[in-house]
């Protein structure tokens, strides 16, 4: 059984009732609906919607199974979750105005159903139910949004489309059927159905793939690739796999959807808790035993998706130090890397939902998270063990030197291929008896010369000092692309030029003194990094250590960050050349003065946009005249250098202050923006409830005003109709005054408008009936039916008969009086009497 959980707040009402008047009563799934409600009032959503659905509606109870073709609704001031198909009410655990239940349903259904659950986010304020969406995106579910421009309130269908995780955004009216076109495309349960035929065809649309995001799938496990595609292709409703690669080739916002789809992003905090208390009473104490005293541990966490593996690791690498050397200062330097730009941006920031009280004890959620009022907060010494970079383990370089690499779950979405080249270039970035880390469902396979496990059922290692996938051709021959290449076109470089260029002497003179006898220089793209290299540069420029980084403010010796930052700015607002002279750049082999040259360019065409920085050193003074002649020269040489190492440290502890004190206003800014944000959050909140109170009040009273319209219509069918009967009629409440009567009462009883409400003793009356109000007493007072023949004032004759008055209660409210005239009966029967003969 599918679940669809459905999220509303303000104008939810009106979605809802669109949702629900075009969903069928047999889908074969169940629907579980969360509005935001006032938490001090009962709620009357599930009589309204039962209205537009034949299917049950309820509100949702303690323990209450999940049944098929049922809605469910949640109660006011209560969070709803899943559990194994049963419902779970809980208490809110955040003060009324930070309530998110949206997200609390959806991610509970993540957790529960993965790729069965189905997310629907309708009208609202605010952001609830775009984090819980983004939990089932992971998982492989369904998310459903409302078109903004359909719904009386947009933020939330807005904040979830801005999320990149809707898959169907539509009007409230269509939902039903796409969800349901969708759930008959994917079956619940794919079987195993693979062929070599099958995968072939995969190849264009996986070389376009390539060419728009870098990235090579095609040594990914079919199955998954199949899988995903063909959600994706159902979402649009497509079955044939050409059509969509040509559909893919004319969208690039499609491939880009497509390329996170692929992506897996299931993680979370010590997954498989038995590897973690290993790793931390055993694993790392042995690890730190090898290592020097100064040493700085160097973990790398392949595919780390959204941090919680990487904040895991610096977590457990703390408390395995306090438990064996507390008194030890061994520092941690963890790269977490993963292909996903979107992940790696959830990692940097380090805030999680509360959620995550699930998975982290007490004691970790207080030892190294801030807990504010909708997330927790990594604290900063725990953030700061960790860099996060965008890094394809296919593709890029690894890191190397490393103490632990940890892999978990993503070589099982690899095929053997893969997974043996991968595993191989472990072992090269590790040192000689340095920890891998797999997964519960991964292996080393045959590769027991390259890693030695410790605990084979949890999936840790150590690396074996096997020296033979050192080789020099071993990187080239462990990345793909670079495999790949073919050998009749070689890398190019400047250091053999192609032969064309030597095919006259000028060519040939030129290309030696260029190389030769011109100064180093390099060309910057605007984002500073190096993209050609003139000349030798390693006096000036050298790699900086872990993942290959280009650009020129990493790569510049001391001495010439600083000014290069400044003159590179400068240089970008201005056509004329900025001047850097005398520079005192620390090389290889000591100091040297340089003078550097730095050029913007707007044009020709090939160079726009970009900036040409040239470096050329400082000659050294010959002769002994020149030195007899400026002895001051070679006296101030050290005085000078000595004057520009002080000038460089006033200058750094200039901008460490400025540092500090933009650090320390940044931090007032953030604290005073998330008390404005909470106290926004929570007036957005009780908006939200007042508006669906206000659209339930709406509803009713709608409703009430049709009744009031019907009662006006029979009060008018019923005046007409004793209008028409010419029958004189006086109805009096229990204290026997007038409540109603015809207008044909009104000839022989003196009646107005505005005698409504006064004691039937107060009124004047042509019938010779002195008794009339003793009668109506008694009958009122005994039930019993009262029928008297009385003549008036103009010899007419009446049959006046009192009864009680009965509502439909079966309550007596007063008497009726009717009064039908008989003058005709009596003059006939007085005529008849004189004429009949004694």
């Amino acid at each position: 059984m599918r679940i669809v959980g459905i999220g509303a707040s303000a104008g939810g009402l009106a979605s809802l009732e669109d949702f629900f008047r075009h969903t069928p009563s047999d889908t074969g799934m169940a629907f579980l609906v969360v509005q935001h409600l006032d938490p001090t009032q009962k709620a009357l959503l599930p009589e309204l919607l039962q209205r537009y659905t034949d299917m049950p509606v309820r509100e949702a109870e303690q323990n209450m199974p999940v049944q098929a073709d049922s809605v469910y609704v949640i109660p006011p001031n209560r969070e709803l979750r899943v559990h194994q198909e049963t419902l779970k009410l809980a208490q809110p655990a955040s003060p009324r105005g930070l309530r998110l239940p949206i997200n609390v349903l959806f991610s509970s259904l993540a957790s529960a159903l993965n790729d069965r659950a189905i997310a629907v986010v309708l009208s609202g304020m605010g952001s609830d139910g775009t984090l819980g969406l983004q939990a089932i995106k992971a998982t492989g579910g369904l998310t459903v949004v409302q078109d903004p421009g359909t719904a009386q309130f947009d933020a939330m269908p807005k904040s979830a489309i801005a999320s990149g995780c809707a898959d169907i955004v539509a009007p409230a009216a269509e939902l039903p059927s796409r969800i349901l076109a969708y759930v008959r495309r994917v079956p619940e349960h794919e079987p195993s159905r693979q062929s070599t035929t099958q995968v072939a065809e995969l190849e264009p649309l996986l070389k376009l793939l390539q060419q728009h995001t870098r990235h090579d799938f095609s040594l990914y496990k079919p199955t998954t690739l199949n899988r995903r595609i063909e959600r994706r292709m159902a979402i649009h409703g497509m079955t044939d796999l050409a059509g969509y690669t040509r559909f893919l080739a004319d969208n690039d916002q499609e491939v880009q959807l497509l390329f996170r789809e692929l992506l897996i992003g299931v993680t979370q905090f010590f997954r498989d808790p038995d590897t973690w208390d290993y790793l931390i009473d055993t694993a790392l104490p042995e690890l730190f035993d090898g290592l020097p005293t100064d040493h700085t541990l160097r973990a790398w966490v392949v595919g780390c998706s959204t941090g919680e593996e990487a904040y895991s690791l610096a977590m457990a690498f703390k408390e395995a130090l306090e438990h064996t050397e507390p008194r030890r200062r061994l520092d941690l330097q963890i790269f977490a890397s993963d292909i996903s730009p979107e992940a790696i941006n959830v990692a940097r920031r380090g805030r999680y939902p509360l959620s995550i009280e699930e998975t982290v004890s007490e004691k970790r959620l207080e030892r190294f998270f801030i807990r504010n009022s909708d997330h927790y907060q990594i604290r900063p010494d725990i953030r700061d063990k960790v860099l996060f970079a965008h890094h394809d383990v296919i593709l890029d370089p690894p890191f190397t030197k490393l103490d632990l690499v940890a892999c978990r779950n993503l070589l099982i979405y690899f095929d053997v291929t893969l997974q043996r080249r991968i595993l191989p270039l472990f072992h090269y970035s590790l040192r000689p008896n340095g920890l891998l880390m797999l997964g519960n469902s991964e292996t080393i396979g045959r590769l027991n010369h390259l890693f030695a496990p410790l605990k084979p059922k949890l999936r840790l290692y150590r690396s074996k000092a096997y020296q033979s996938v050192r080789h020099s051709d071993f990187l080239l021959e462990s990345f793909p692309p670079m495999s790949t290449l073919p050998k009749e076109h070689p890398v190019p470089s400047n250091q053999t030029p192609p032969k064309e260029v030597l095919s006259n002497l000028q060519s040939a003179a030129d290309h030696v003194l260029l190389q030769v006898y011109s100064p180093a220089a390099v060309v910057l793209n605007a984002d500073a990094d190096i993209v050609y290299i003139s000349g030798r540069t390693g006096k000036y420029l050298e790699p900086a250590a872990g993942k290959a980084n280009w650009n020129i403010h990493a790569m510049a010796r001391e001495g010439l960050r600083e000014p290069l930052y400044t003159a590179l700015k400068q240089a970008a607002t201005q056509s004329e050349p900025v001047e850097l002279t005398g520079l005192i750049v620390q090389t290889g082999a000591g100091s040297q003065m340089v003078d550097v040259t730095i050029q913007a360019f707007s044009d020709p065409a090939a160079l726009k946009d970009m900036t040409m920085v040239v470096f050329r050193d400082r000659p050294a003074r010959k002769g002994s005249r020149r030195r007899k002649s400026s002895p001051a020269t070679e006296l101030d040489y050290p005085a000078q250098i000595q004057h520009y190492e002080q000038e460089i440290a006033q200058l750094r502890e200039q901008a460490k202050r400025s540092r500090e004190e933009l650090q320390a206003s940044n931090e007032e800014l953030q604290s005073t923006n998330e008390e404005l944000q909470s106290a926004n959050e929570e007036l957005t909140t009780s908006k939200e409830e007042m508006q669906s109170m206000n659209e339930e009040l709406q509803t009713i009273n709608t409703e009430l005003q049709a009744k009031l319209d019907d009662l006006a219509l029979a009060q008018s069918d019923m005046q007409n109709v004793l209008n028409s009967i010419e029958i004189a009629v006086l109805f009096l409440d229990q204290d026997l005054n007038v409540r109603r009567y015809t207008e044909r009462a009104a000839t022989i009883i003196n009646l107005r408008e505005n005698d409504i409400g006064r004691p039937l003793s107060d009124l004047t009356t042509s019938l010779r009936y002195p008794d009339l109000q003793e009668d109506a007493r008694q009958t009122l007072d005994t039930l019993a039916v009262s029928e008297k023949q009385i003549t008036t004032n103009d010899d007419r004759w009446f049959s006046v008969r009192i009864i009680p008055y009965r509502r439909l209660d079966n309550v007596i409210d007063g008497v009726v009086i009717t009064l039908v005239d008989i003058t005709d009966t009596k003059n006939l029967e007085s005529s008849l009497r004189k004429s009949t003969p004694s």
